[in-house]
Parts: structure tokens; sequence; C-alpha cells
């Protein structure tokens, strides 16, 4: 079965315009030291984080979006954007 990814419990996110604002909450406080901001593709893969999915599902998603790229190059980048939202803790993996 293929890890799946979703939001972080840890984090608030508000899409304003076309841009997508997390703010890390720790202590029971939004961290403003740590305000990631999220447009375009990246915009995109928050949005379908709202529940459990895996980096191909996404890519397949997002594929639609990015016909002129072939299928392996959006996976690359899909899953790129997956381990850096990882190593800053605002997406969690679930198995």
């Amino acid at each position: 079965m293929p890890v799946t990814y979703v939001r972080s419990e840890t984090v608030v996110s508000r899409t304003i315009a076309d841009e997508t604002i997390v703010v890390p909450v720790r202590g029971g406080v939004g961290d403003l030291d740590s305000v990631y901001t999220f447009n375009g593709s990246g915009n995109t893969i928050w949005r379908l984080l709202d529940q459990p999915r895996s980096a191909d599902e996404i890519a397949q998603l997002l594929q639609k979006d990015f016909s002129s790229q072939d299928f392996s190059s959006v996976l690359a980048d899909v899953n790129k954007f997956l381990e850096e939202l990882l190593s800053e803790h605002l997406v969690e993996t679930k198995p």
C-alpha cells in the first residue's frame, strides 16, 4: 500500500486570492517566524492534501493541469515538494 500524505494537524492555513498561507502552531500560538506561502501548483497540492493522498494520486490530478509535461516529471516535482513539506513538518505520512 502506498504512503499517503495529509496536512499536519499542527498548522493552520488560509487561502487568499490565489495564494495559500500556512502557519505552524506551536504551544497553542502561531509561529509567525515560520510562515509559508504557496501559489500555483503548490497551492493546488496543498488543497489536495485536505485528505490523505499518495504522491502518485496527486501527480495524476496535477497532470490534468500540466498536460504539456510527462507524468514522470510531474511525479518527480510532486515528490520533491512533498519531501520539503515533510521536512518542515507541514504534512504527515499515513501508511
